[in-house]
């Protein structure tokens, strides 16, 4: 923006420049080269007037006015007679006939000549003034100086080289002012962009300095600041609502489900399903609640990602969920045969994703089906994969998978927060979540995350 503001400044500028120095420059031009023929064209009668008696008697005559004249003007003198022949020549000897050249003829005709022509033996324009040398209506000759405007073209092109100076000058100043202006404009729609994209990102504390902003900026920076606030304001009441009601739904649950399971064994044959269906309904609403701690905690601005082996991490939820596997006649695969594989995520955030990613894989899996763990080690960042052998699943149901409360299926126990757990701790953790369909036709589930480079993060913490 600033350029774009910049760039239109200069190109008003450019054309105001333009618009006033080139019609200036051109009429001081036509003035400096219509004063040299002026005072030539006034020189020139002058010598006509000294050799008028001459011609028009035949009197004796001397040469030396027009030689003086031409030594100090660095000019050519001819004086001719009325036949066009030169009785005067400052550069030649007299006596050649003039009377074929178009001003001398025009001048022996009682016209005022003055004009440019090319001379192939100096090689360059020569200005000349042809003036009769006249008496009473009578003509009786004519006088003509030529002279080199080298001096007055000189002077002119100075002066062009002095408007452009002068228009460099004043394009660099207004460059220097409508940078400042164009600065003061698109700083603060900078920094509420920047601001914005922060706010987007979770940073609801984001505060923008509107102190030198124009007055219409700053209310609009002072209005995002105000917007900022009690959005995060909004968010934190909402946030802080869910973990209260979930801490506080916690003890009820337990007191309901003890109840339920003392008064399972007191009950009648008939009613015995409907007590199990309750704490069956009372165990997945628990588990709603201990989700929704997780993920209001998830919403909460993540503390910085810290070095995590993932190897370590995918053997340790080998091993834990192995038993649970194994009762359900599934196997679990992954984990064994290699070294570290350094990645950054928040504290507690690897083993929370592959706990729902078991989880859910564990669900749909059918007995003697194994479930595969794998790393896929990259340069910038490390892929998590974890393959179930279910029936898997459409690629609008992977769209919305991540939607949080969504199921699929709506007859199998679950929450439907799961995967929105392993999404919002995967994007805390600066990485992605993802689901593909895998070769086995279940579900590739696939995490990524920041590979550790210690470079950067020495240079971070320096």
């Amino acid at each position: 923006m600033t350029r774009r503001l910049l760039l239109s400044y200069l190109t008003v500028t450019l054309f105001v420049l333009i618009v006033l120095e080139v019609p200036f420059g051109v009429y001081v031009a036509e003035q400096q080269r219509q004063e040299l023929t002026t005072s030539l064209e006034r020189d020139a009668l002058v010598l006509a007037t000294i050799y008028e008696d001459a011609l028009d008697s035949n009197a004796p005559y001397s040469p030396q006015p027009a030689a003086d004249y031409a030594a100090g003007s660095s000019t050519r003198v001819v004086v001719t007679d009325r036949e066009g022949v030169s009785i005067v020549d400052t550069e030649r000897e007299p006596n050649e006939d003039f009377s074929n050249r178009e001003e001398v003829a025009l001048a022996l005709e009682g016209q005022i000549v003055s004009g440019r022509r090319r001379s192939d033996t100096l090689g360059r324009d020569l200005l000349y003034v042809a003036v009769p040398v006249a008496s009473g209506g009578t003509v009786y000759g004519a006088t003509r100086i030529t002279a080199d405007p080298s001096d007055v073209e000189a002077r002119i092109n100075r002066f062009w080289w002095s408007l452009a100076g002068i228009a460099i000058v004043v394009m660099a100043a207004i460059a220097l002012v409508g940078w400042v202006i164009a600065r003061s404009i698109s700083r603060p729609i900078l920094a509420v962009r920047d601001a914005a994209v922060r706010a987007g990102a979770g940073d609801l504390m984001v505060s923008i300095d509107a102190d030198d902003a124009p007055a219409e900026l700053g209310d609009l920076v002072r209005r995002f600041n105000e917007m900022a606030t009690r959005l995060g304001d909004l968010i934190d009441r909402q946030r802080a609502f869910v973990g209260d009601a979930s801490h506080q739904l916690r003890t009820p649950l337990t007191a309901l489900r003890l109840r339920l399971e003392n008064l399972e064994d007191e009950v009648t044959d008939g009613s015995q399903g409907d007590v199990q269906a309750a704490l069956v309904e009372v165990e997945r609403l628990g588990r709603l609640v201990e989700q929704l701690l997780v993920l209001a905690r998830a919403d909460e601005a993540p503390p910085p990602p810290e070095r995590v082996d993932l190897a370590s991490e995918v053997k340790d939820r080998c091993d834990l969920w192995g038993a649970v596997a194994e009762e359900r006649g599934v196997t679990i695969a992954g984990g064994a045969g290699q070294g570290p594989v350094w990645a950054m995520a928040t504290p507690g955030a690897v083993e929370q994703i592959l706990d729902n990613l078991l989880d859910n894989a564990l669900a749909v899996s059918p007995p003697g089906a194994p479930i595969v763990m794998s790393i896929v080690v990259g340069t910038d960042d490390h892929e998590i994969h974890v393959v179930d052998s279910g029936p898997g699943m459409a690629p609008e149901e992977r769209d919305r998978a991540f939607d949080r409360f969504w199921r699929n299926d709506s007859t199998r126990s679950g929450t439907g927060l799961g995967l929105a757990i392993v999404s919002q701790l995967a994007e805390a953790s600066g990485g992605t979540a993802a689901l593909l369909p895998a070769a086995t036709g279940g579900v590739d589930a696939v995490v990524t995350l920041p590979a550790f480079a210690p470079r950067a993060a020495a240079a971070k913490s320096d």
